[in-house]
């Protein structure tokens, strides 16, 4: 089975570290996050994986070399120019020619993604998002009233939401609606898909999930590494 990480992105938000090294080869732990994403997608059957790439692509290819080390067979894409968060698996087009696991470079999740692929293979749908619920703390008491008068107070509840988690189950005919060697985003695409009303399907993330966009996530990273993804 298939999978492509993408991991082009500049990492600006986690400076000055991202000034010498690429985000998917910061250190977790004992291991740099792609290895643990490379490492887990193996674990469950994924042994064809391509890395979408542009900034600092040279060390991601000379660090991972063909994959042998890891059990999988390696490629290393590079976009000439930022293709966004779809775009670039036009450059894959020709070899992803069966459903495939795609996934943002810089998540840290213990997702059993065999299971995520089995689920969406059983979908009417080219793409099946995998979402996830953050709950996170209100900073201001929420009122509610009848007309002048006060009727209720919650002291800064909880905020509830349910987020796109990074890692999407994708069928071959997305290409169809993904223009290429042009920026395009997922969020374009999910839009174009809705709006020729062709189905996006949808799964719950229950396991544990961190997105390593600023430095408290990163911080947050090592200790979720020693938790949940350390031998």
């Amino acid at each position: 089975m298939k999978a492509v990480i993408l991991a082009g992105g500049l990492g600006a938000r986690l400076r000055p570290f991202t000034e010498i090294i690429p985000k998917p080869l910061l250190p977790i732990g004992e291991k740099s996050l792609l290895e643990i994403q490379i490492e887990r997608l193996k674990a469950h059957g994924f042994d064809e994986i391509f890395l979408a790439t542009n900034y600092k692509s040279q060390y991601i290819n000379s660090f991972f070399g063909d994959g042998s080390r890891y059990g999988v067979k390696l490629h290393v894409s590079k976009e000439e120019k930022p293709l966004g968060t779809v775009g670039p698996i036009t450059l894959l087009k020709e070899h992803l020619t069966e459903p495939f696991i795609m996934m943002n470079g810089d998540i840290l999740s213990t997702i059993d993604f065999e299971k995520f692929y089995d689920f969406a293979l059983g979908l009417d749908c080219d793409l099946c998002v995998s979402i996830k619920k953050i709950v996170a703390p209100f900073a201001f008491g929420r009122i509610s009233y009848s007309g002048d008068y006060v009727t209720d107070i919650q002291e800064k509840p909880d905020f509830e939401i349910e987020i796109l988690a990074g890692i999407y189950v994708v069928k071959p005919g997305i290409f169809e609606l993904v223009p290429e060697n042009v920026y395009f985003g997922m969020d374009e695409l999910i839009k174009s898909m809705l709006a020729w009303e062709k189905p996006v399907g949808k799964y719950h993330l229950q396991e544990v999930w961190l997105d390593i966009g600023q430095m408290p996530d990163y911080e947050a990273a090592q200790t979720a590494y020693k938790e949940h993804f350390e031998v």
